[in-house]
């Protein structure tokens, strides 16, 4: 009966004062939505491409993408935790979750080059993003945001390290 009484209340409405403004919070959890949609995009294509890479490079690449996908993948779940930190909802609509796959043809044939310069550019794009995002929240005081921006930022940068290593001639 305890249990039905619970489930039956209204929703919270959150009243947050921790020296963060509202406004900056919703802009801020925009940003992070953003993120996070970018995160699980990169986290479905580096799947995918780790299913089906092949040639010379297959080895390396297919660890490479495994642990990157891993990875993204726990990256997805802090940034969905931070946004409700914010007081915000992390995004809820499954039906979206169909754009976060790379289209068949687009994966259909590719050479292994292809998926490392496609996984490129999504990483260099994930980087440009959390980069403006960690400005935001360092200017205004959020230190918790800018931190965990800067950690996956790190994770990024050397993913792109390794992934340009790979084009090496």
């Amino acid at each position: 009966m305890a249990t039905m009484t619970a489930l039956n209340k209204k929703p919270h409405v959150e009243k947050i004062d921790t020296g963060l403004d509202d406004a900056y919070r919703k802009k801020m959890a925009a940003s992070l939505t953003e993120i996070l949609s970018g995160t699980y995009h990169l986290t479905i294509k580096s799947h995918v491409y780790h299913w089906n890479v092949v040639g010379p490079v297959f080895k390396s690449l297919h660890e490479l993408t495994e642990a990157h996908y891993e990875a993204l993948f726990a990256a997805a779940d802090v940034i969905a935790e931070r946004i409700r930190a914010l007081g915000h909802l992390a995004p809820v609509k499954l039906g979206d979750a169909a754009k976060f796959a790379p289209d068949a043809k687009d994966v259909d044939h590719r050479t292994a080059h292809d998926m490392v310069e496609d996984l490129i550019e999504d990483h260099e794009a994930a980087v440009r993003k959390m980069r403006e995002a960690a400005k935001l929240a360092g200017d205004n005081d959020d230190l918790v945001t800018e931190d965990m921006l800067t950690q996956h930022l790190t994770f990024h940068e050397k993913a792109l390290w390794m992934l340009r290593a790979i084009l090496a001639d």
